[in-house]
């Protein structure tokens, strides 16, 4: 029969965690050794009871050895390194980088209305010549890119009055009666009832209005 599963909680009848803590105790001591033996690591392990019963196990010589070779591997007056101190830090050389930029753009800003150098060193001019020529490629591209969507709105606008001409041309064809061999000048003579007759010039219609 299957064993359930243990939840996670503290025992709360003493007994039972007194034999439970006796179980896992002598558990994770003989787990150690048999690392320590297949591995050949050197393990320490310290469990304080809770009355304050300690038990210990050094693999490899004494526990008090191991404990002088933690102390030389993480000394009391070094800290390792937070994820959050990292981020700090990270900030601090990006907020320094974009202070420096800034500066050299108020340089450039300064040349460029004739301010003169001034100050101004060869690398930060080397600096504002690639920064205006990055500038003018961006001002070009959006230019092109605008004037490529106006081209695209003129051309669907075409096609709208286009469509709305054909659409209109067939209708007067089909209301008196002309067909397509008549010819497209017309004339008072040949249309006598056109002066009179109300005649709209647009249809109202969602497809054509733009």
């Amino acid at each position: 029969m299957a064993r359930g599963k243990i939840q996670m909680k503290r025992i709360e009848n003493p007994v039972h965690r007194q034999v439970t803590f006796c179980k896992r105790r002598a558990g994770l001591l003989k787990k150690a050794k048999e690392l320590s033996v297949l591995c050949d690591a050197e393990i320490g392990v310290l469990i304080f009871s809770s009355h304050e019963k300690l038990y210990e196990l050094a693999t490899k010589g004494s526990m008090q050895s191991l404990i002088e070779r933690y102390m030389k591997c993480n000394p009391p007056g070094v800290q390792t390194e937070h994820p959050r101190d990292k981020q700090v830090m990270d900030l601090k050389e990006e907020i320094s980088m974009l202070k420096h930029e800034i500066d050299a753009l108020q340089k450039g800003l300064r040349f460029t209305s004739g301010g003169g150098v001034g100050a101004t060193t060869l690398d930060e001019l080397n600096d504002l010549e690639k920064h205006l020529e990055v500038c003018v490629y961006q001002i070009r591209s959006t230019k092109m890119d605008i004037m490529f969507q106006e081209i695209e709105l003129l051309k669907n606008k075409e096609g709208i009055l286009t469509a709305a001409n054909e659409h209109l041309r067939e209708k007067i064809e089909e209301q008196y009666g002309i067909n397509s061999s008549t010819p497209a000048v017309l004339t008072d003579i040949q249309y006598p009832l056109w002066t009179n007759t109300q005649c709209p010039l647009t249809i109202q219609n969602e497809i054509y209005q733009f």
